[in-house]
């Protein structure tokens, strides 16, 4: 493919039209030597994208076969528990189209609406086509349009202060309340999880919140020296009575290693069977945390005060946590003041 004949415009600028795959492209540069080199870079451009185009054509691999790819050359720059969410997407999205070649598929559109009917959460279509789209664009796709349906913000439950209270005294002496009150203290699953008995100072009545566990691609509960950002680590007081009569209560020759050794999974079941026993809202393990928080603004405390004991790095999320809570708190306040005149008559 010759370069077009290069012309000098009126303006004293070099010109030259080239024709690529059925596109006319304009070249313009100060000097013809500038013109021409210009002209010759989109050729290459053009010929390596043919090229590519043809080799993956030939060597084209399914959706599965991508997925696999990009989630394997990530594996040792990301995270386990992300690794592990994106095998889990790998597994259970797209049954329909895992053997199926990017080529083949026309409407694009069709692989989201199929796993809308398949009734997952829209957050999971989203994380999902988030993860396929980044490895299709990996691959050397161009990513497709497609519409993703609509997320409807949640409202996570939560504990205000008269119900912690009661939340204390039932979960006292059952299996969890070590882990329960934990997460009372704004401790995440993963920290909570990853604390280990040298991080319990129980003469200052402190808790050294450095490090986590998570589990891994094979499901097996691995131990991280990090948290989840630089501003989970931490050290908070012991707050709550019950927590520090808990573990002095644990023998002395039993305070080694990990302080919690069953399942999380085990710990949700038992809180949110505790919760549903006494009327209260089925809030996890998760919900405790956020429940440390309506303590907080029950009692007070900022909102940079609670970010720094809950160990938030995200403004924005913190924000709608402590908004959330404090209007449910105001609203609150204003019933109890409504309820008082209504008496009053």
């Amino acid at each position: 493919m010759k370069i077009p004949k290069i012309r000098r415009l009126e303006s004293g600028t070099y010109f030259c039209q080239l024709r690529l795959g059925g596109q006319s492209i304009s070249i313009s540069a100060d000097t013809e030597t500038e013109c021409k080199r210009m002209a010759e870079l989109e050729k290459a451009k053009y010929r390596n994208g043919q090229e590519r185009t043809r080799k993956r054509k030939c060597e084209e691999k399914t959706i599965e076969e991508i997925l696999t790819d990009y989630i394997n050359s990530r594996s040792k720059v990301l995270s386990v528990s992300t690794i592990r969410g994106y095998n889990t997407i790998k597994k259970n999205r797209f049954s329909d189209y895992k053997e199926k070649r990017p080529s083949s598929i026309k409407k694009w559109q069709t692989v989201i609406d199929r796993e809308v009917e398949s009734e997952v959460s829209p957050k999971t279509i989203k994380n999902s086509w988030g993860l396929l789209s980044a490895a299709l664009e990996d691959a050397g796709y161009d990513v497709p349009d497609v519409k993703l349906p609509l997320i409807m913000p949640a409202t996570r439950p939560y504990l205000d202060a008269d119900q912690i209270k009661l939340f204390v005294k039932a979960v006292n002496g059952s299996d969890c309340e070590i882990p329960a009150l934990l997460a009372l203290h704004s401790l995440r699953r993963s920290e909570i999880m990853g604390l280990t008995w040298e991080k319990i100072n129980l003469k200052d009545k402190t808790i050294n919140v450095d490090g986590s566990a998570v589990f891994d691609s094979e499901n097996k509960l691995i131990q991280k020296k990090t948290n989840k950002n630089r501003s989970s680590k931490r050290i908070i007081p012991i707050m709550i009575p019950e927590l520090e009569k808990a573990l002095k209560a644990v023998p002395e020759d039993q305070r080694n290693g990990n302080l919690v050794k069953c399942n999380p999974n085990t710990i949700w079941s038992q809180v949110n069977r505790i919760c549903k026993a006494n009327d209260l809202p089925e809030v996890g393990v998760h919900g405790l945390r956020h429940s440390f928080c309506s303590l907080a603004v029950f009692v007070g405390l900022s909102l940079a005060e609670t970010m720094q004991l809950g160990g938030w790095s995200d403004v924005g999320t913190m924000t709608k946590i402590y908004t959330h809570i404090s209007k449910s708190n105001r609203l609150k306040a204003q019933n109890q003041i409504s309820k008082f005149f209504e008496n009053a008559k």
